[in-house]
């Protein structure tokens, strides 16, 4: 089952999917359940899944939002991904981590912005692992029981803000640049990641990004029990598991973004991301 928060007629609610069939679980439940954060919270009550009646819309009526627009903490991973030049000698002892604001985030269909101060706008395909049950010091063993779901992650980075010293944090916060969605799966509804799934990026329909999730250097187990040991996560954060090789500056010669372009992040059992480049407008 996927789920949804989206927007129609400028409110806000969450909901799940049937093929294109939208059940606005926000307007059914808002009292109990305001967000789809609230309702992961509470276990996702299979109660009302399993009673949905009536569709309420097509998904083609409404716009999609982040798929969490509030987690209480968006971590991301960079350099977690081996690739066949890897030297083995630059293989992280531990994951380079980083954070995002959940303000710098985007629904699936909304612009991609590229900042009025640089031209330096690359893409990221990403796996995106929401959590479900909290905790502390999660052991890796246990920890796949504490997702709710995967989803796909656009992590758009202004490079040059991002090398203005040795902190990730403001190339990975522009405004507009978080592109989170089109749903989540449940992690139910995925038994084949474990053994990894396949992860594409296309830039305009070209790809330039192919790699497979079992390619990680540091699985989701053991990130959600590495930063569940330095701080408590909560239903609804989101952990974005890091890219491969192929993203614009790692190319010869470099490729960065431009108004116009449109990128695409394929995860092999959830589905799409795509959103159109547009320059910032002045405000």
């Amino acid at each position: 089952m996927k789920f949804v928060s989206f927007s129609r007629d400028g409110q806000l609610s969450w909901g799940c999917l049937r093929e294109l069939e939208l059940f606005d679980l926000g307007a059914r439940h808002g009292q109990q359940y305001p967000d789809l954060k609230s309702f992961i919270a509470a276990g996702m009550p299979s109660d009302i899944l399993l009673n949905l009646g009536d569709p309420d819309m097509s998904i083609a009526e409404v716009e999609l939002a982040p798929v969490l627009p509030n987690p209480d903490k968006i971590v991301l991973a960079a350099i977690n991904y081996l690739e066949d030049e890897t030297d083995p000698d630059k293989i992280p002892d531990y994951p380079v981590l980083f954070l995002r604001l959940p303000s710098s985030q985007i629904g699936h269909g909304a612009p991609l912005v590229q900042p009025r101060s640089s031209q330096m706008l690359d893409f990221e395909g990403e796996l995106a692992v929401i959590i479900g049950t909290g905790g502390r010091h999660i052991a890796q063993e246990n920890a796949t029981n504490h997702v709710a779901g995967y989803s796909i992650y656009n992590d758009a980075s202004v490079r040059d803000w991002q090398k203005h010293s040795h902190q990730f944090t403001p190339g990975k916060n522009f405004v507009g640049t978080g592109a989170f969605g089109p749903w989540m799966v449940r992690a139910e509804d995925m038994p084949g990641l474990e053994k990894g799934v396949a992860l594409i990026t296309r830039v305009n329909g070209e790809e330039k990004q192919r790699t497979n999730t079992s390619r990680m250097i540091f699985d989701i187990p053991y990130l959600i029990s590495y930063i569940s040991t330095f701080a408590p996560l909560l239903p609804g954060d989101v952990i974005v598991t890091g890219t491969c090789t192929g993203f614009g500056i790692t190319r010869n010669p470099k490729e960065f973004l431009k108004p116009g372009d449109v990128v695409v992040v394929e995860i092999e059992g959830i589905g799409v991301l795509s959103n159109i480049v547009e320059a910032e407008q002045p405000t």
